[in-house]
Order: C-alpha cells, then sequence, then structure tokens
C-alpha cells in the first residue's frame, strides 16, 4: 500500500512552478559544463584526461545545488503543517507518526533522486569520453550524494520540527548544512600532522564534510592534508557518519511529534531581586547595560524605524546583541591564538585566508536572516499600512531598516578582527594589505546586505524570501569556485579571473595572497563590480519600496 503522504507531498512539491523552474535550469547548466569541453575533433585523448575534468566539475556543481535546493523543502514541512493546523489533524489520523514521517522524508528525498535523475544524461556523456570509471567514479558519487541528500532531508525535518516560523527554519537549515559541510573541514586544515588525540578528533570531524568524501572519488587530492599522509577511507567515514546522523535526526524528529509539541508552556519568571547575591552579581557583569531599564525618550535625530526593528527582531534587542558580540569576539580570540602558534609552521597568506574563509562564512550565515525579511515580514504581517500611515518618507524607512542592519553587521565584523591585529603584529609590513582584506570584507558586508534586502523585497512571503536570498549570496560565493577549481583544465585563466571577479571570497584571497589564488588580479575589478551592484540593488530596493507605499 502507497503511503499517501508521499503523494501528496511529492505532488504538492512537483507542482510547485519554482521546483519547474529550478530543474529546468538544473538540466540547462549540465548540458552546458558537458558541452564546454566536448571534443570537436574526431580523436580523443587515450588518458581521458579531459573527460576526468569535466566530470569532476560537473559532481561538484550538482553538490552545491544540492545544498542550494534541497533544504528548502524539508526545512517548511511541518513547521508549516503545524501553523496552519493542519498537523494536528494529521497526527490524529491512523497513519501512525512512522507513516507520517518515512511519507514527509521520503517525499523529499524522491525529488532529490530526481535532481540525481536530471544529471544522468551528462554523467553518461562523461562516461562515453573515457577515463572515468564506471563503479569507483560513477558509483561511487552518486552513492555519496544519495547519502548526502537524505541526511539533508533529515537534518532539515529534525530542524522543522523545532522551529516556530518557516523563515527561522530554513535560516537553521542552511546554517546547519554550511557547518556540516565547511567548518568541519576547518579544525583538519590547522592540526593536520600534530598528533595525538586533537588530530584524530579533527580527522573525524572533516569526515562529516560530503566534500572531503566526494573527492577521493573524483581523482582530487585529499582536502586540507598540506602534503601529509591521510589516515583512513575518508568517503567510508562519511558513509557510516550519514546513516547514522540520518538515524538519529529521524529517532529525534518522530520523538516530537506528539501532541505536546503543540503545548508551549512559558515560565512565569523569577524576580531578580528574589534571586542569590552571586547570581545578581553574574548578571550585573553579564548585562553591563540592562536591556529591560526604560530609557528616555527618542531624539529627533534617531531613526524610529531603526529603534523598532531593533526591539522587534530577536537579535536586535540589546541582550542579544552582546551575546553575539561575545560569541564574535569569542571566536576572534580562538584565531588570534591559532594565527600566533600557526604562524611558524604556515605563511601569512594561509592564516590570512582561512581566516577570510571564516569571516565571509559568518556574514553569509547572519546577513540574508536580517535582510531578507525587512520589507516583506511587513507585508505578510500587515504592519507595512501601519507604515503608510506615517508622516515618514520612503527614504526614511529604508535607511532605518538598512541601518538596524548595518549596525549589527558592523559589531560582528568589529568583533572578529583581532586575528588581523596579530598577524600585523607579527609582520608590520602587511599592514597596507590587511587594510585591503578589511576594505574587502567590509564591501562583501554592503553588498550582502543590500542585494539580499532588494531580494527580499520582491516577495510577500519571508520564508520564501529568506530561502532565495540564501540561495543567492551562496550561489555567488560558491559557483565561480567551481570555475576556479577547473582553470588551466577546461578553463583558461582569462576565464578563470572572469568568473572570480564576482566572488568576495576569492577577491579577498587573493589579497591576502592565498595560495591558489596569488596568480589572480582582481582588485580593483571586484570592487567595481560590487559598488555597482550594490548600487543597482539600492535603487531596486528603494523602487520596490515606493511602489509598495502607492495607495492600492
Amino acid at each position: 500500500m502507497v503511503n499517501p503522504i508521499i503523494q501528496r507531498e511529492l505532488v504538492g512539491m512537483l507542482r510547485e512552478r519554482r521546483t519547474f523552474a529550478a530543474f529546468a535550469l538544473l538540466s540547462l547548466a549540465f548540458s552546458l559544463t558537458i558541452a564546454v569541453r566536448w571534443p570537436t575533433e574526431p580523436r580523443m585523448a587515450l588518458s581521458g584526461s579531459r573527460s576526468v575534468e569535466v566530470f569532476r566539475l560537473f559532481m561538484l556543481g550538482l553538490l552545491v545545488a544540492l545544498h542550494l535546493l534541497l533544504p528548502v523543502f524539508p526545512a517548511t514541512s511541518l513547521v508549516r503543517e503545524r501553523n496552519r493546523g493542519t498537523l494536528a489533524l494529521l497526527l490524529n489520523t491512523p497513519l501512525g507518526l512512522w507513516r507520517i514521517y518515512s511519507g514527509k522524508l521520503l517525499a523529499v528525498f524522491g525529488l532529490a533522486l530526481l535532481m540525481l535523475f536530471i544529471s544522468l544524461p551528462s554523467a553518461a556523456a562523461c562516461y562515453a569520453l573515457g577515463g572515468v570509471s564506471l563503479g569507483e567514479g560513477l558509483g561511487g558519487c552518486y552513492l555519496i550524494l544519495a547519502l548526502t541528500s537524505l541526511e539533508l532531508c533529515a537534518l532539515s525535518l529534525l530542524v522543522s520540527s523545532s522551529a516556530s516560523t518557516t523563515d527561522a527554519a530554513i535560516r537553521w537549515a542552511y546554517g546547519l548544512i554550511l557547518a556540516l559541510g565547511l567548518v568541519t573541514l576547518l579544525p583538519h586544515a590547522l592540526f593536520v600532522g600534530s598528533g595525538g588525540l586533537t588530530e584524530t578528533v579533527a580527522d573525524w570531524l572533516r569526515c562529516l564534510s560530503p566534500l572531503a568524501a566526494i573527492l577521493p572519488y573524483l581523482g582530487a587530492s585529499d582536502i586540507g592534508t598540506h602534503g601529509t599522509a591521510s589516515t583512513g577511507s575518508v568517503s567510508v567515514r562519511f558513509m557510516f557518519l550519514s546513516i547514522l546522523i540520518t538515524i538519529i535526526s529521524s529517532a529525534w524528529t518522530m520523538s516530537r511529534l506528539r501532541f505536546s509539541m503543540f503545548d508551549r508552556a512559558r515560565s512565569s519568571g523569577t524576580m531578580v531581586d528574589d534571586q542569590s547575591l552571586q547570581v545578581r552579581t553574574l548578571r550585573r557583569f553579564l548585562f553591563v547595560i540592562d536591556p529591560g531599564r526604560r530609557s528616555r525618550s527618542m531624539s529627533w535625530l534617531v531613526n524610529p524605524v531603526m529603534i523598532k526593528e531593533f526591539r522587534c527582531r530577536k537579535f536586535g534587542r540589546l541582550h542579544w546583541l552582546l551575546r553575539l558580540v561575545a560569541a564574535c569576539a569569542v571566536i576572534a580570540l580562538g584565531l588570534a591564538i591559532l594565527t600566533t602558534t600557526r604562524m611558524v609552521a604556515w605563511d601569512v597568506g594561509t592564516i590570512g585566508g582561512i581566516l577570510v574563509i571564516l569571516q565571509v562564512t559568518l556574514l553569509v550565515l547572519i546577513t540574508p536572516s536580517l535582510a531578507a525579511g525587512l520589507i516583506c515580514t511587513e507585508r505578510e504581517s500587515g504592519g507595512w499600512v501601519m507604515l503608510q500611515m506615517t508622516p515618514m518618507s520612503v527614504i526614511r524607512i529604508v535607511w532605518g531598516k538598512l541601518l538596524s542592519v548595518i549596525l549589527t553587521l558592523a559589531l560582528v565584523l568589529c568583533a572578529t578582527l583581532p586575528g588581523y591585529v596579530v598577524i600585523i603584529f607579527i609582520e608590520p609590513g602587511l599592514r597596507a594589505q590587511i587594510e585591503r582584506v578589511v576594505w574587502c570584507l567590509v564591501a562583501t558586508a554592503g553588498f550582502a546586505t543590500l542585494s539580499t534586502a532588494a531580494i527580499g523585497s520582491l516577495f510577500r512571503q519571508t520564508a520564501m524570501a529568506i530561502a532565495t536570498a540564501y540561495g543567492f549570496l551562496i550561489a555567488v560565493c560558491t559557483l565561480p569556485l567551481l570555475v576556479w577549481l577547473g582553470r588551466d583544465a577546461p578553463f583558461g585563466h582569462q576565464t578563470v579571473q572572469t568568473a572570480l571577479l564576482v566572488n568576495p571570497i576569492a577577491a579577498t584571497l587573493s589579497v591576502i595572497r592565498f595560495p591558489g589564488f596569488r596568480d589572480y588580479d582582481l582588485i580593483p575589478g571586484h570592487w567595481w563590480f560590487i559598488g555597482i551592484a550594490s548600487f543597482a540593488s539600492l535603487v531596486l530596493l528603494v523602487a520596490q519600496t515606493i511602489r509598495l507605499s502607492r495607495p492600492q
């Protein structure tokens, strides 16, 4: 008997226009990837090197596409059912928890299998060129991609069962997936060759990343080894860990699918003055500025929209801002210590590149969740009508909303700069180079804010706006790197440099002289692109806000 949840979920997703558009774009991208390096002469290299080069680029692009498109559907599945009131009706049916959960999981996993099925003709073309084995090449890569898809679906459903809103679910799902895909590679890159328990833990952590697992099947060198020998099979470990994470996530999600998940009891609270002296002292130390204390009236110089954004947004509250800055400061302190200890073994470019990748990743995680919902959240909640009734102009409304994001990102950037201070202290001659890196990060923050805010203004629903903003920003930061991976084969130097001009990570890494980016001159071309794109995004944001402010 066919599970009715699978039919409802899968058919519903396939009927959406965005699913059809995504599949069409994927099919076109896969076809163009193969057509770029399809042989034009009636002979081919016996070594199959051209096929291996195209196959490597094609599989990495497919892995990125799965991370961009797949998490949106499962991350919004359960939370949307609960907010609409249909999840309680679903739990009252005689289907049972296992059939409900397995139906939702298999429906999204079926969508992922359709994405993999669309890529099969292009993969068959790579195999026809020669140089790619059927078992270890095609079979191993598709097995890694299938396990990755299943793991992404299970983790996104777990996030959906815990989140209270669809936009929060998408935010946490993308954050968790980026952490598993990229952040888990950092400890191994830092502590490889150090020996002991630290290297063992770091070696197992990088096995959580599908990128590290798929590279051996593509004939690429092991990531982050710096020339040292790697122990154990990363791919086998990834298969074991991905299955384990999928089982744990599924069991955890099913344990939450109870009627008790609808009962959200609130704590009655405790009076601060009734607590012990130690607790009051600790709170006074943590909350240097009490966010609950009544403040004076706002000055006429202060933008009221900015104050409204800070008070209505979770990360806008003062105690949450202090926690965010404190967390970033702790990360920066750890990076400063690693910079000092690892400067002897590595060059400045490698250390600075790691700092840049972490900071840009932090910007990608935070900015869309702050900026993408500036306009569409007001439209969805009905607050835009109240803003129209105020005597404030459209420019002042837009500036107030943007200022709330700019100040938050400024605090985050300032809290993550001590690592560069340590580099300047060790190598004073790099001050001008570090200053250019900081300016690149500031430009990246401005571009991310304006572009995601402009994208969010085009949507009516916050969840769709945040998902599109995340997809756009991650695509800008990752897709040009796929062209860089194919440098010299199949892409030439000029093609790679042109593609990297739009990538903020590549531009900053070229300034810091990171290995692999030293031969590319991306500044000031990247600054021109960032400036023009940011200005165009600002014009689009203002024009869309003016259009929405007119009487309907």
